[in-house]
């Protein structure tokens, strides 16, 4: 068997303990959801406590929202603070130390009732928002560093599998029959607690990122022992030969901090296909179905919202897999073109389906259609793709500091989608999608145009691509940053 496509159990235990990580932060994306009229009934009675008084509408939907949007101020923090982390401790000991925050939280959220405070459960949110932001750079990172080529886009999809899974597993245990009621809620959000127990046990298991090991610490007969387990072989020379070429190019490349990427025009474009392809995630309009799928089922007059809501959490889940398997097959930019016109055609069907709702009881089928379908084409391209395509843009001196990036646009409009969606949507009423239709046409037309194909391709190759559209005057670039972008590479 081709040792670039064997699954060994390290591999798996290594993606599989990183993971965890992602489904913490889908867990948290979606716990809110389900329970908020029975934490809005607790705000209002401890409230009431403090103040004899019972709360005003405004100030209860300013303290829900806070609690809700809080954990993306949170994330913005964690996904800037990456590179810190990662440069000192490495990949797999800054992902063991995050959980110290995963703690925090699940106590200050868990007691929060006990205390008698929304202000714990407002801190409890933040602090696991950075917990998750953190996550959101160092999961795909790891990833991406301990796979092989020809299984990087497979196992990359592993951290929106992880993403999609969390939110399923809150949405189901938010349901009122387990944990979403009165007396309960405080645990449904401090569970949080037990996937930190268990990748505290895990990670110690797994090795370290044998590119941090190589080209950061120089340690070459530890990243070859690494990559011999990970492997399942032990003839590693070709991984070897990658890492060692991406060395010899990082001797000449130091570590680029987050200005350096901004300034140096090699990095404009892959740096701003990063960023697009974040926004393109975030502002597709798939956090609004996320946050108020309950309340969208509910104006489409289904009986049963909160059933539905799980539905769409199962759909995301099965595509999310869907796409796991054909990522290496299709190739990342065709299946992020694809998701993004599936989703531009399911909003505007969405759209019909809520305008006409009054006048044709069966619209509500269709909105049903039309959200699920919106969900499946977004596990299929932009769920997935934009989290590891950047780990594959960059190489190994700019990437922490392109995570950072990336990962602060994508929680910053995670932040506005969150904050503003209820308020558009009283303006616009069933014709907020089109806004997101506008969006996504327009990011299509960008990835159309922009986005190359990194299916297959070392990390060097990919680099080349840029440094030969960005060189078209290389002479106006030093040898160092030429190097940064795998110039030697195709020798």
């Amino acid at each position: 068997m081709d040792s670039g496509k064997q699954v060994t159990f390290t591999l798996m235990l290594s993606v599989g303990s990183a993971v965890i990580g992602s489904l913490q932060f889908g867990y948290n994306t979606g716990v809110i959801n389900a329970p908020q009229k029975v934490i809005e009934k607790y705000i209002n009675e401890t409230w009431y406590e403090r103040y004899q008084e019972p709360i005003s509408k405004g100030t209860l939907t300013a303290i829900w929202s806070v609690a809700v949007a809080i954990f993306s101020v949170g994330g913005i923090f964690g996904s800037f603070s990456v590179g810190l982390f990662v440069n000192r401790f490495g990949r797999r000991n800054s992902m063991l130390m995050a959980n110290v925050l995963a703690f925090i939280a699940a106590i200050l959220m868990g007691f929060s009732k006990m205390a008698r405070s929304w202000e714990m459960l407002i801190a409890g949110r933040f602090v696991v928002g950075l917990y998750s932001g953190l996550s959101t750079g160092f999961v795909p990172m790891y990833v991406g560093e301990v796979s092989p080529t020809a299984l990087r886009g497979a196992l990359g999809t592993f951290h929106q599998l992880g993403i999609v899974v969390g939110i399923l597993v809150a949405q189901v245990f938010g349901m009122e029959a387990l944990m979403g009621n009165d007396n309960l809620w405080p645990l449904l959000l401090g569970f949080t607690f037990i996937p930190a127990v268990i990748q505290c046990i895990l990670l110690p298991l797994c090795p370290k990122s044998p590119r941090f090991l190589l080209i950061n610490r120089n340690e070459e007969n530890k990243a070859k022992s690494v990559l011999k387990k990970l492997r399942g072989t032990t003839d590693v020379s070709s991984d070897m030969q990658e890492m060692k070429e991406e060395s010899r190019q990082m001797m000449r490349e130091k570590t680029v901090t987050i200005l350096e990427l901004f300034r140096s025009p090699l990095y404009r474009q892959p740096l701003l296909i990063a960023v697009v392809l974040q926004l393109s995630q975030q502002l597709s309009g798939i956090n609004a179905i996320f946050y108020y799928s309950t309340r969208i089922f509910e104006k489409a007059g289904v009986e049963q919202p909160v059933y539905a809501t799980i539905g769409s959490g199962v759909v995301n889940t099965a595509f999310t897999v869907v796409s796991l398997f054909i990522v290496e097959r299709a190739g990342r930019r065709s299946l992020h073109l694809v998701g993004l016109m599936g989703m531009a055609v399911s909003a505007v069907m969405m759209t019909i389906a809520l305008a006409l709702l009054d006048q044709l009881k069966w619209m509500s089928y269709l909105s049903i259609v039309a959200i699920f379908s919106f969900v499946a084409f977004f596990e299929i391209g932009p769920g997935p793709i934009p989290w590891f395509i950047v780990a594959e843009l960059f190489s190994q001196g700019p990437r922490p500091s392109a995570f950072a990036v990336a990962g602060f646009s994508n929680w910053t409009a995670n932040f506005i989608v969150g904050m503003t969606f209820q308020y558009v949507e009283e303006i616009c009423g069933p014709y907020v999608f089109i806004i997101f239709t506008v969006l996504l046409l327009v990011f299509f037309v960008f990835t159309f145009f922009k986005v190359p194909e990194t299916k297959g391709r070392t990390f060097d190759e990919i680099s080349a691509g840029f440094r030969q559209s960005a060189g078209g005057g290389a002479e106006k670039h030093s040898p160092e940053e030429l190097n940064s972008l795998g110039a030697d590479s195709q020798l």
